[in-house]
This record gives C-alpha cells, sequence and structure tokens, in this order.
C-alpha cells in the first residue's frame, strides 16, 4: 500500500497529497508525515499546496481511534491533530489548500490553517460536525474559527455544526474561491507558486505578528483544553 502523504516540489511549490484512496483520515501515521513534508518544503520549496484526492481532502480524525472507547487515545490524536494545525497555521511560507472533495472536521480545520484555500465546485460537505456528533468544539477549533470565519457564520459554524456545499463555504469564509472540479488542482498550485515569489522573510515574519499569539495561547492552553472536552488524564 502507497503512503497517505506523498510530497514532489513543481517548479517551487511543495505539492504535499494526501489519498489514502478513502476519506483521507487524519491519524498518527498521517500527522507524522504532515510534519516532514513541512519540514522538506522548508528547504526545498518557496511555498506548499495541500491536496486531497476525489473523495475529499480529510474527512476528519481516524475513526478507529475516535470510536475505539479509549478517551486517552482519543486525548492524543486530536492533541496532534491541534499541533499539526497550529503548525500549518503558523508555517513561515505561503499555504494553499485545494479542497477536491469533503472536509469534515479536522479536514476542515486544515482548511482554515491554509492562507488560502480553493473549493472544487462540486457536491462536497465543508465544516464542522462535532457538535452534531455530541462533541464540543475544542477550543483550538474556536480560536481557528474566530480568526478565519466570517462573523455572520460563526455561531452557524461552530454551534450550531452547519455544514456547507461549497458556494456556502465561501460564504462562510472556508474557502476563498470556488472554481469547477477539473481546474481546482492547478488553481491552487499556481497560486502557491505566485504567492511564493513574495519576499519569503517579510511573508513569514508578517503572517508570525498576525497569528503567533494565537498559536502560542492555543499551545499553552492544550491540555486544559482536552481536559475541558474529555476530561482530566487518567
Amino acid at each position: 500500500m502507497s503512503e497517505p502523504v506523498t510530497s514532489t516540489v513543481d517548479d517551487g511549490v511543495a505539492v504535499i497529497r494526501l489519498d489514502d484512496g478513502k476519506m483521507n483520515a487524519i491519524s498518527h501515521a498521517v500527522i507524522e508525515q504532515l510534519h516532514a513534508a513541512l519540514d522538506k518544503a522548508e528547504g526545498d520549496a518557496t511555498a506548499v499546496c495541500i491536496v486531497g484526492n476525489q473523495k475529499a481532502l480529510s474527512a476528519g480524525f481516524d475513526l478507529s481511534v475516535m470510536t475505539a472507547g479509549n478517551v486517552e487515545g482519543v486525548r492524543d490524536l486530536v492533541s496532534a491533530g491541534a499541533k499539526l494545525v497550529m503548525r500549518i497555521y503558523g508555517h513561515p511560507q505561503p499555504t494553499v489548500v485545494a479542497v477536491t472533495g469533503h472536509a469534515l472536521a479536522a479536514g476542515a480545520l486544515v482548511v482554515l490553517a491554509c492562507d488560502t484555500r480553493i473549493a472544487a465546485d462540486r457536491a462536497s460537505k465543508i465544516g464542522l460536525n462535532e457538535v452534531a456528533i455530541g462533541m464540543a468544539l475544542p477550543q483550538f477549533a474556536v480560536e481557528l474559527s474566530r480568526e478565519r470565519l466570517s462573523k455572520r457564520y460563526a455561531t452557524r459554524a461552530t454551534v450550531q455544526a452547519e455544514i456547507f456545499d461549497p458556494r456556502g463555504a465561501e460564504a462562510a469564509g472556508y474557502v476563498d474561491q470556488v472554481v469547477p472540479e477539473a481546474d481546482c488542482e492547478a488553481a491552487a498550485v499556481a497560486e502557491a507558486r505566485r504567492l511564493g515569489q513574495l519576499s519569503s522573510g517579510a511573508y513569514g515574519a508578517t503572517k508570525r505578528s498576525l497569528r503567533q499569539a494565537t498559536i502560542d495561547a492555543v499551545l499553552s492552553g492544550l491540555d486544559a483544553d482536552m481536559a475541558a472536552i474529555l476530561g482530566p488524564p487518567a
């Protein structure tokens, strides 16, 4: 079986592809491979483009862990996911995501963490469904939603767990642009390449000024965040 995360460099753009042949569940292995791909991008590329498969960018955390009844396993996976999302949010290079299909729960958070979000115009679902399945939205997800989503949609998208099609996701602030399905990946890579031509130092420094306070607050409060939704560690 091929790896669920692969990375290539296309004329300066690190194209990080998620494809497990299914719905691109975010597991510990996927998280580790995404961190490695981001490490490599910093040395080999000027920008990053994250791309899903024909079914999904990602439908969320690995259900085999989330539904196993092991609270500590859930805590470990969600905490690792939070650190990855904040890593993407603060990545010093331009980050663009091609939302090729469904992006739910943790998948939607990866979308929100990227600088520019381009979605395929197709029948797909984008959003945070945690409340709908009986789980309080973690604070790191709330903070990311607060910073990236339209204020008019914030309650609908978080508290009320509303799920959007790509056009609705554009209005809500999950994505910046909706393009024909056949053009999604090419448009995202082209935009990453364009952004990669900006001054890397200025881009990274300005992003850090804009986002680092939120990242620091999320990471320093992560244990408390997990305890609030899952209870104290055993």
